[in-house]
């Protein structure tokens, strides 16, 4: 169960560290194995961190603000009775203990009423923003942004991007999404494991720049799903869009 808090909740108490290995990326069409490939880390999504270990996944959406984060609800609020999660951190573009745009200070985290209430997953999304001190540009600015689309359907081909606790670099999956049993999505990509949560759905990804469009993020059933090959989002609707907007509004 990818159950990111769990995460928090280990690094504040007990302390946890992630272990170095290259990037990787795999095709569902091919061996359930990932295989290497040359690095290249997509500036527009990057791994969340608290106390200095990084414990999920975000990306950039675009606002008119252009500080707007994606991510999924359970990495910004613990759901029915609990309350949201302070002292975290962005860092675009992170791998292998480097911070290449730095880090960026989370805050305003918003999630769905039916998440906050009763941890609802098909609510499972959330949004935060971000900022860097003494930065005047925007972080979309320099790291670009996904556009955000809901309504879209179950069915597409997908770019999948997140980064497991136990490394130091995203994994990366092309793969074609589905209605799971219930009102959600579902993909079979193999390692997306703890730490993923939170992790873009992109489709018609530009080839140059490696931004589109976000269609869900890793969540939803048992956070996400309870096997590193088979990862979940809760639906994009109206209640995505709303908040959507909301946050894209201010000021």
């Amino acid at each position: 169960m990818r159950r990111a808090l769990l995460l928090v909740l280990c690094v504040l108490l007990a302390g946890c560290s992630a272990a170095s290995d290259p990037a990787e990326t795999t095709d569902t069409g091919g061996p359930l194995e990932a295989t290497p490939v040359s690095p290249r880390y997509n500036p527009a999504i990057g791994a969340l961190f608290v106390e200095g270990t990084h414990f999920c996944t975000a990306s950039v959406v675009h606002s008119g603000p252009g500080d707007l984060l994606l991510t999924a609800a359970h990495c910004l609020h613990d759901g029915e009775g609990g309350e949201y999660a302070t002292g975290i951190s962005f860092a675009p573009g992170y791998h292998d203990g480097v911070a290449p745009y730095g880090y960026w200070d989370v805050s305003d985290p918003q999630v769905p009423e039916g998440w906050a209430d009763s941890s609802d997953p098909d609510l499972d999304v959330g949004f935060a923003t971000a900022h860097q001190a003494g930065n005047t540009k925007t972080l979309e600015s320099v790291t670009g942004a996904n556009a955000l689309t809901t309504g879209g359907g179950f069915a597409h081909p997908i770019t999948l991007t997140g980064y497991p606790d136990e490394r130091e670099a995203p994994v990366v999956c092309h793969g074609t999404s589905a209605q799971a049993d219930t009102y959600q999505m579902r993909v079979d990509c193999p390692g997306f494991s703890t730490g993923t949560s939170g992790g873009p759905w992109v489709i018609d990804a530009d080839p140059a720049t490696e931004l589109g469009t976000v269609v869900g993020v890793i969540g939803g059933y048992l956070y996400g799903g309870d096997d590193p090959d088979t990862s979940y989002s809760s639906y994009f609707d109206t209640d995505v869009a709303t908040l959507y907007r909301k946050m894209d509004s201010r000021g």
